[in-house]
């Protein structure tokens, strides 16, 4: 191999810009980080297969697979990082910097070291000895929009059962997060002078009417819905986004509210939209307003891996910790849908994530590497 430790793979990564972003004049290509992870996994015996994401050009999905046959352990992660703010570094973000034994760089936690430490792993095995296969996946577009984990549903078929996603952890499994979708909610009035309210149709009086009304509709979910596991143990809906109307001698014409809701695992997603679009259209349907629904973000479903599945009870086994829940999102639930069993175990830092001067702790990699390896011996020996 090129680069023969743990370090320098993570050092090489790092330098592969590869930012995602619902702006295109920010968002990058992943395909030099997938080259890189795609030249190391040869040179350790994998077969390769780099997979376009449809309609998204340079986008890219990286399957690599050593050994043959059924079952297996799939060890997952996302190769695109968020964008950066570079005044707000001490450091380059292109450029692992280590310090006192923290190691500074874009995507360090979330989440390149996890490729790094997994091939790390793979080098301590003979792949002739292998009975069921280790794939490697690394998707692409994870932080804007999950595309390249759902792309995967349409193109990979797969007899694997098991996998690890190494997202930032603190080496403690997760079997359960919630799940998000963002929506708008823009009602239409009628503008007219502030001095005869006939004139109008104050769309922002309506949007007080919805307002009270999904408030309502919170308390109800909550009430309806609770698990212990979570820190915030119910599914919450945050009102995050207002703006209506031009000018106070005006009668606000128009009002758009923007919201997520993150729902608990067993609750359906496209029920939930669908119950929201009529709680609102209820809401105002004396006041002749418009209503018009925009999906800011399709969502991602919440997920839950049983307690008493095979890939729970070993990564508690090998990490002394019992399974957790937690509030953000991974690619878990596509995962879930290809018939595999996730969770959701890495090195790095949720603190870290997607803030300035990211960094992982140096202490974490040689446990994490432990993992793996034990992991890989358990589901592919």
């Amino acid at each position: 191999m090129k680069f023969h430790n743990t370090i320098a793979m993570l050092d090489a990564l790092i330098a592969a810009p590869s930012i995602s972003c619902v702006n295109p004049k920010i968002d990058q290509s992943n395909r030099e980080v997938i080259n890189l992870l795609a030249n190391w996994c040869q040179d350790l015996g994998f077969s390769c297969e780099i997979l376009p994401i449809p309609n998204m050009p340079d986008k890219f999905n990286l399957i690599a697979t050593l050994g043959h046959g059924e079952g297996g352990l799939v060890l997952s992660g996302h190769t695109d990082t968020v964008p950066y703010d570079l005044e707000q570094w001490d450091v380059d973000p292109f450029k692992l910097t280590e310090k006192d034994g923290l190691f500074y760089g874009l995507g360090t936690s979330d989440m390149k070291a996890f490729f790094a430490l997994v091939l790390e792993a793979v080098k301590k095995f003979d792949p002739k000895q292998f009975k069921h296969p280790l794939i490697l996946l690394a998707t692409a577009e994870e932080e804007s929009g999950m595309d390249g984990a759902k792309a995967l549903l349409n193109t990979w078929k797969t007899g694997a059962r098991h996998a690890v996603i190494g997202e930032p952890t603190n080496l403690r499994p997760i079997r359960m997060h919630k799940g998000i979708f963002m929506e708008s909610i823009h009602l239409q009035g009628l503008a007219g002078h502030s001095s005869d309210p006939s004139l109008g149709n104050n769309a922002l009086e309506g949007m007080h009417l919805v307002i009270a009304e999904l408030i309502k509709w919170r308390q109800q979910l909550q009430s309806k819905y609770h698990n212990p596991l979570f820190q915030v143990p119910v599914p919450t809906l945050n009102l995050g986004h207002i703006h209506g109307g031009d000018n106070p001698n005006r009668i606000c014409g128009g009002c758009e509210l923007h919201i997520d809701l993150r729902p608990l695992p067993n609750m359906d997603i496209q029920e939930l939209r669908g119950m929201l679009h009529q709680k609102v259209t209820q809401a105002v349907a004396d006041t002749g307003l418009g209503v018009e629904f925009t999906a800011l973000f399709d969502g991602i479903p919440a997920v839950e891996t049983a307690q008493d599945a095979e890939i729970v009870k070993v990564t508690q086994k090998l990490t002394h910790h019992e399974a957790e829940a937690v509030a953000f999102a991974t690619e878990a639930p596509y995962l879930q849908q290809l018939g595999i069993e996730p969770v959701v175990l890495g090195p790095g830092d949720i603190a870290q994530a997607h803030q300035p001067n990211e960094f992982i702790n140096g202490q974490r990699l040689q446990p994490m590497t432990e993992v793996l390896v034990n992991l890989i011996r358990h589901f592919c020996l």
